[in-house]
Parts: structure tokens; C-alpha cells; sequence
């Protein structure tokens, strides 16, 4: 597994859902309040505002995408607003359900495609952490070719519902998910972990921990794998993510370790080896440390992955 892969799947929980709306009404106005997960509008027709609660309104044109990463409260409409008339726009559900099936592309004023990922923000990777609260891709002719061609695919899918549809649906909307997070990584100028997974000696420490995070990584074996010495991989690591390695390892496994809590019911031994320990009081002991309370409390108490007491626990 790569990190975006780790990342997103650590964090998903259920089935993403989405809906495509047609409306010839002028002056319309919807409310998308706070929500634990992830948000996105594609504009098909036509064109809308997005007007965050905190932040600068933003114009989406025909073609334009906007991914909403931590469920931020925003106002979709088709002029702007001040603050008064947000607070009175329509709801979204009640919005949806006001909008008439039969209304065609051909006949409608405008034509949105809007989604939501559920996710669970206690499991959250540092990566999805720092992404902003609002991502605007707009339409450029010839850019984001697999951005496209999954919108493409995704509104075909939606109009023609045939077999195999309840697989191929949340499988668009989960590349859909992948191709606006990697945008934001290809054009960031900012952010910490595009250019973490750019550099050549940072990317190749992070590959080799997501791909076997059980194994008995060493610093001395880490700067071996990634052909450096280990002054350098602490230096470079360290900058761009924060952490020493093996500081990132022992997060990155109990987080881990706490997904397989949530998810399966494999015992504790079992769980145990498969994020590197080799006993079950080893494990326990670790896992506590970092979550406040024990694996067997978690399982039992929990279905969602406790806040960690820090972002990174100390290594072992």
C-alpha cells in the first residue's frame, strides 16, 4: 500500500453516497451543514457559488470541481450571498428532494454533481490532515485527464443505472476521491507531505513502512533500505514529516492496529503480529500508551478509533 491508500483507508467507513441535480429555478439558495467526512461538487451546466462559512466564496464554472476534505458548512448557491441570506438558504436534503427527476439536461438552468465520503476523523493520517478546508480544481482543457474521464465515467454511470451499478458507483466515487487529492498534491506549493512524497529519500523510507509495517525496521535498516546513511534519513524525514521514522512507525501501527479493532474480529495475538509485535502484552502495552485505553477496552467500548493522546507517540 502506498501512503494516500493507507491514509484514505484508515479513515473511510461505509459507502460514499452522491446525487446528481437538474433545476430551472433562478435565485436558489442550499445549506450543507458540518459533517464527519469528506465533500465534493462537480458543476455539469451552468454555474454556482460556494460560500463557505469562514473563507472567500468561490465561483465553479462548467466543468469546475471542489473537494470539501473536513465536511466544512458551506452554502451552494447561484448568486451571491451575505451572511443573512446564507443563513436562510434551503437545506440540502430538502433541496434535493424539491428538485424534479424529469428535468433534462437539455431543459435545465443548471446541473451539479454533489457527494459525500463518511470518515472517521479519529483515525485521521497527518497527509488528510493537512489538506485545506476547501480544494478548487478548476476546468483547464487538457489538465487532469483521469480527473475528467472519473467525472465522465461516474455521471454515465448515474444516467444509466445497468447491472453492476451498486459496485461500480462507490468505486468511481472512491477514484473520483483519489484524483482531487492528487491535484491538490500536484499543484500545492505549500503543503508538507506533497513535498514529503516528492523527495526521493523521504518517499522511499514511507514506501517501505506502509508496504510492510510489521517488519523489524531499525533506523540502521530503514537507511540501508532507502540507500542512505542514517544520519541523513533522520534529517530529511524528520524535516519534511515532523517525526523521526521510527516515531512515524509506532504511530503508523497503532493506528493500524486500532483499524483492525474496528474492522475484524481477529484476537489480539493476531493483530498484534500483523502491526509488529511479537506479543500480545507488547502490543497492549504500546497501544495504550498511545490511545489512553487498552485494545480489549477499545474493541468492546468503541466502534471508532480513539483520539490518539498525541499525533505521534514516541518509538518503542
Amino acid at each position: 500500500m502506498d501512503v494516500l491508500s493507507d491514509a484514505i483507508a484508515a479513515m473511510r467507513l461505509g459507502q460514499p453516497s452522491s446525487s446528481r441535480l437538474r433545476t430551472r429555478e433562478r435565485g436558489w439558495s442550499t445549506r450543507l451543514d458540518p459533517y464527519d467526512g469528506a465533500g465534493f461538487h462537480i458543476v455539469l451546466r451552468g454555474s454556482c457559488w460556494v460560500l463557505p462559512s469562514a473563507g472567500d466564496p468561490v465561483l465553479l464554472g462548467p466543468g469546475d470541481a471542489v473537494l470539501l476534505p473536513h465536511g466544512t458548512e458551506h452554502v451552494l448557491a447561484d448568486h451571491p450571498l451575505d451572511a443573512r441570506a446564507m443563513a436562510r438558504a434551503v437545506p440540502f436534503e430538502r433541496w434535493r428532494d424539491m428538485q424534479m427527476p424529469e428535468i433534462s439536461s437539455d431543459t435545465a438552468e443548471f446541473e451539479i454533481l454533489c457527494g459525500k465520503y463518511r470518515l472517521d476523523r479519529r483515525g485521521q493520517h497527518p497527509l488528510v490532515a493537512e489538506l485545506p478546508q476547501l480544494i478548487h480544481l478548476p476546468t483547464r482543457i487538457g489538465d487532469r485527464i483521469g480527473l475528467r474521464s472519473a467525472i465522465d465515467l461516474l455521471g454515465l454511470e448515474l444516467d444509466r443505472r445497468g447491472p453492476g451499478s451498486c459496485i461500480a458507483v462507490p468505486g468511481l466515487l472512491d477514484l473520483l476521491l483519489i484524483y482531487m487529492i492528487r491535484a491538490w498534491m500536484t499543484e500545492s506549493s505549500t503543503g508538507l507531505w506533497p513535498a514529503a512524497l516528492t523527495d526521493p529519500i523521504t518517499a522511499a523510507a514511507l514506501r517501505a513502512l506502509h508496504t510492510d509495517p510489521a517488519a523489524p525496521w531499525t533506523i540502521d535498516r530503514l537507511a540501508a533500505e532507502t540507500g542512505v546513511s542514517r544520519a541523513t534519513l533522520a534529517r530529511r524525514f524528520t524535516a519534511l514529516i515532523g517525526q523521526p521514522p521510527m516515531a512515524y512507525l509506532t504511530w503508523w501501527r497503532m493506528t493500524r492496529a486500532a483499524v483492525l479493532l474496528r474492522d475484524t474480529a481477529d484476537p489480539l495475538a493476531t493483530i498484534a503480529s500483523q502491526v509488529g509485535y511479537a506479543t500480545p502484552y507488547a502490543f497492549s502495552h504500546a497501544f495504550t500508551r498511545q490511545f489512553g485505553r487498552s485494545p480489549g477496552r477499545y474493541r468492546t467500548t468503541d466502534t471508532r478509533i480513539p483520539t490518539p493522546t498525541t499525533p505521534f507517540a514516541a518509538a518503542d
